[in-house]
């Protein structure tokens, strides 16, 4: 019997980490050489992962060019399976938890992260059953602040900081190895405490966060606060205040219920 309990118990652990393995998505964004998507494809496989979406890439159909497919070596269902965007909110809906990877400070933005923080709550996310990505900018700007604004945290890698620029790939191939090694370490320990952690349940996806503040920046038009002529700052400023507070999704009914009041009264 107690080998039995034993054999339930290491089959457990191993659906939860391969479910761990799928719940995490890769985005590149206006990525511009094909020879990435195929290096980054081959990078996911090795480490286990499969979730690949590619943002308005600068070709349309770049998982498909001769340059990825040869890069991929033998990770090509990773770029038949992969998928396109054109908008960055289909990219990240339904993830709780979305990394913008990028080096540079901003002044306003998500809240940042090293990427040891930042491991410790992906492999949180993940083994409460969330989905998580993580997403990679442009090769030669990196991730702008438009893209950012959909990003619950910034994240950075403990680079040279006389030289922290790593090529897409690369990039790609450091978090995923990481990320591989936490879930092995995180998701396959005994663990008889089945309760997910308390702060990533109900959690608002940042689609629903920025449609949000879309409604609520109506409202304050609406009621005289916010002069649409001259905005300056202020919504860059609630973008980064509630990036913070990280949202759930019963506070985002609120705010909108709140955005909605004030436009009834127009």
């Amino acid at each position: 019997m107690k080998n039995n309990a034993a054999l339930s118990q290491a089959q457990a652990q191993d659906q939860s980490s391969a479910a761990a393995f799928t719940q995490l998505r890769t985005i590149l964004v206006e990525t511009s050489h094909p020879g990435n998507v195929g290096s980054t494809a081959r990078a996911l496989k090795t480490m286990g992962f499969h979730d690949l979406c590619l943002v308005n890439p600068k070709t349309p159909g770049m998982a498909q060019a001769p340059e990825a497919v040869a890069l991929a070596s033998g990770a090509l269902d990773i770029l038949q399976t992969s998928h396109e965007e054109n908008d960055l909110n289909e990219a990240v809906t339904g993830c709780t938890l979305v990394l913008g990877l990028t080096s540079r400070n901003r002044e306003f933005g998500p809240p940042g992260l090293n990427w040891s923080q930042a491991r410790a709550r992906i492999t949180a996310q993940l083994a409460a059953g969330k989905r998580v990505a993580l997403m990679f900018g442009p090769e030669r700007t990196g991730l702008d602040n438009a893209h950012l604004a959909l990003c619950t945290h910034r994240v950075w890698l403990e680079a040279n900081p006389e030289y922290p620029s790593l090529n897409l790939a690369q990039a790609v191939m450091v978090c995923a190895y990481g990320l591989r090694e936490a879930l092995i370490e995180g998701l396959n320990a005994p663990n008889t405490d089945s309760t997910p952690p308390p702060d990533v349940n109900g959690l608002a996806d940042p689609a629903a966060v920025a449609a949000m503040l879309a409604h609520l920046r109506l409202g304050l038009e609406s009621i005289g606060y916010l002069n649409p002529e001259n905005p300056k700052k202020l919504m860059a400023r609630l973008g980064a205040l509630f990036a913070r507070a990280e949202l759930q999704t019963e506070e985002i009914d609120l705010l909108r219920g709140i955005a909605k009041q004030m436009l009834l009264r127009k």
